[in-house]
């Protein structure tokens, strides 16, 4: 069976035959580690569920191992403290009400039309790099889904937009373990890390001399015991809100237009009617699954899918395996950009579940309404020339590029 730690297997995607296999013969398959002890693979959508709503029983705290294959205290580097992603209850919950005002529904309404204008410049600004470049294909990674989405965090920490690259220049060293390209050094790793601690505190002093409604002044704002959060602990969440608020929002865009090329029909559909896109930006992040994988470990002997578990068996839940469980989804393998215009549609598992449920995910999914609302609007001939080049990793299902032709 295919080695599932293995980034090499998720070349060109995930590797969804296989999952497909392990859904139908062995939903919890045990995936030895040439470097660890192995883990528990966690492949059907009902299991999936079952492990993210037991925190008691599937831990997240990074004591534990935290939320990667790898063991987060093995690798962690000392300025970076434990961020939510890899806490439990009730120290998680506590994190995420520090920020969870800057998601309410009140401000994104209030964010759609800056996030909306910002499409259409970056589009204005695709078609002129396309006419300077003698109409041959331009990047959509890099002209469109990157900086529409790093733009939308700038405007959540307060920041200025040029500082958008420096952002996404740190999501992708921060996740891209695996990826050369992005990952070429140690020495570069820390460098970065290095600049993150020094920008992430010069924006913590400014906000506490100067706070305001940002994600920033939320956090510099913030209380544990009585107390500032830790130097430390400000940095992991600034971390955490960096690659979450890039990761998702701009690989599910990139994924989507890819979806639309393979399934024209749906693709006309969405263009004939755009309303469609309020539901369907569910549908695209249930096919992308920009997020392959989360892990837990589990905190005393149990049963899970026939299998028995050991305390301390670490436990990796497949998310992009339970988004096209066929005992779940009616034509799993099939996009249907109208599948969340039934409310009763099974929930997908993109965003997470559970406790860990992606904080943004609302942003997210107005980000890639409005992005397919404009694109369509204003490039109705957008398509990818290829498959694109995609990020080296079997957590991340991301893009470094992907060539479209706009005419």
């Amino acid at each position: 069976m295919l080695d599932l730690k293995d980034p090499a297997a998720f070349a060109t995607g995930a590797p969804h035959e296989a999952f497909a296999r392990l859904r139908r013969e062995d939903p919890v398959y045990w995936n030895p580690e040439t470097d660890g002890p192995g883990f528990w693979a966690v492949t059907r959508h009902a299991d999936i569920l079952s492990v993210s709503t037991d925190p008691a029983t599937f831990s997240s705290a990074r004591a534990n191992g935290g939320h990667r294959i790898f063991d987060e205290d093995a690798r962690a580097d000392s300025a970076v403290e434990t961020s939510m992603i890899s806490m439990d209850p009730p120290e998680h919950l506590a994190y995420r009400r520090m920020v969870m005002p800057g998601f309410t529904a009140d401000r994104l309404r209030a964010m759609e039309a800056g996030v909306r204008a910002r499409g259409v410049a970056l589009i204005e600004a695709l078609v002129a790099r396309w006419e300077a470049g003698g109409r041959a294909p331009v990047d959509f990674v890099e002209g469109f889904a990157a900086p529409f989405a790093i733009q939308t965090l700038a405007e959540l920490f307060g920041v200025s937009m040029e500082d958008g690259d420096r952002l996404f220049e740190w999501s992708n060293a921060v996740v891209a373990e695996d990826d050369p390209e992005l990952r070429p050094s140690q020495a570069y790793i820390d460098q970065k890390i290095a600049e993150m601690v020094a920008y992430s505190f010069r924006l913590r002093a400014e906000r506490e001399a100067a706070p305001g409604g940002d994600l920033i002044s939320m956090l510099a704002a913030a209380r544990e015991n009585d107390a500032p959060i830790s130097p430390g602990k400000f940095l992991a969440t600034f971390i955490l809100l960096v690659v979450a608020g890039n990761e998702t929002t701009r690989n599910s865009i990139t994924g989507g237009l890819l979806a639309f090329r393979d399934f024209p029909d749906e693709r006309a559909k969405a263009m004939a009617n755009p309303a469609l896109l309020r539901s369907g930006a569910a549908e695209i992040v249930r096919w992308v699954s920009p997020v392959h994988h989360m892990r837990r470990t589990a905190t005393r002997d149990v049963t899970l899918g026939g299998r028995a578990l050991r305390a301390g068996d670490k436990v990796v839940l497949w998310y992009c395996s339970g988004n096209r469980d066929e005992a779940v989804f009616p034509e799993p393998f099939a996009f249907r950009i109208d599948r969340y215009e039934d409310p009763a549609a099974p929930r997908h598992l993109g965003f997470g579940t559970g406790q860990h449920v992606c904080l943004g995910q609302r942003l997210a999914e107005l980000q890639i309404k409005v992005a397919f609302e404009e694109v369509f609007a204003r490039l109705p001939g957008i398509h990818p020339v290829s498959a694109g080049t995609r990020v080296r990793s079997n957590f991340i299902n991301g893009w470094k590029t992907l060539p479209v032709q706009l005419a």
